[in-house]
C-alpha cells in the first residue's frame, strides 16, 4: 500500500501549478544508479529503471488537500531534490488553448532528464475528474539515450471518508539507442506492469517519498 506523498507535494502553505510538478519530480533517486549499470551492460535494466521514474514523477497519490494555484505563463520553479540534491525545474510554456508544461531535471553527475505535458482538460466519469496529460520524455547519459511517451492521466476521487483523493493511472511506451524497448501500464493503485524486450511482464510499486521530516527548500521562482 502506498504512503501518502501528497503531504509534501501540496505542503500546507500552498503551491503553485509548477510547484507541485517539481516536488512531484522529486523521486530522482530513480535515476542515480543508471550509469553503473550502463559501465556493467545492462542497458535493458538502465531504461527499467527511467520508466519507473517517469511514472513515478508523473503521479500523485495520496488525499488532495486543495488545487494549487495557477501559474501565469513563462513562470519557471527550479528547486532540488532534498534525496539527491538534483535541480528539477518546471516552466509553463501555454495556458491556451491548453496547459503545456515544460521541464528537466539535471543530476549530480551530469545526467538529464527533460520531457513535456499537456493537460487537455478535465473529464467526468464514474470514478472521478479526471485530467489526461499526453506527455514526452528523453533521459540522456552520456552516449546513452532514452525516449518515452504515453499519457498519465490525474484523477481527483472522493474516498469512502469522504475526503478528495488525487491518484493516476496511463501508460508509457519506451524505447533507447541501445536496442531495447517496453511499454508500462500504471493503475490508480499505483502498481505498474511492465514488459521489456518482450520478456515475461514484471510487478512494481511506485516509490513512497516523504520529507515531512525535513525542511524543504523553498521553490525559486523566475
Amino acid at each position: 500500500m502506498l504512503i501518502d506523498t501528497v503531504r509534501y507535494e501540496l505542503p500546507p502553505e500552498g503551491i503553485t501549478l509548477l510547484g507541485y510538478i517539481v516536488r512531484r519530480m522529486h523521486k530522482t533517486e530513480r535515476l542515480l544508479p543508471i550509469p553503473e549499470l550502463l559501465a556493467k551492460g545492462k542497458s535493458s535494466q538502465a531504461l527499467e529503471q527511467i520508466a519507473l521514474y517517469t511514472a513515478a514523477a508523473s503521479a500523485s497519490y495520496g488525499r488532495a488537500y486543495y488545487q494549487p494555484t495557477f501559474d501565469a505563463t513563462g513562470a519557471t520553479v527550479r528547486e532540488p531534490d532534498p534525496a539527491t540534491g538534483a535541480i528539477v525545474t518546471a516552466r509553463l510554456e501555454s495556458r491556451s488553448p491548453h496547459y503545456h508544461i515544460t521541464y528537466e531535471v539535471d543530476l549530480p553527475n551530469s545526467d538529464r532528464f527533460q520531457g513535456s505535458e499537456t493537460i487537455t482538460g478535465t473529464t467526468v466519469g464514474l470514478r472521478g475528474l479526471g485530467m489526461p496529460a499526453p506527455s514526452q520524455f528523453n533521459f540522456v547519459s552520456g552516449g546513452y539515450q532514452a525516449k518515452l511517451t504515453g499519457t498519465i492521466t490525474s484523477e481527483l476521487a472522493l474516498s469512502l471518508f469522504g475526503h478528495t483523493r488525487i491518484r493516476a493511472y496511463g501508460f508509457l511506451n519506451f524505447e533507447d539507442n541501445a536496442g531495447n524497448s517496453g511499454k508500462l501500464e500504471l493503475d490508480r493503485s499505483g502498481d505498474i506492469i511492465m514488459t521489456v524486450n518482450d520478456d515475461q511482464p514484471t510487478s512494481h510499486a511506485l516509490p513512497a517519498t516523504l520529507w515531512l521530516d525535513k525542511e524543504a527548500q523553498a521553490p525559486l521562482n523566475s
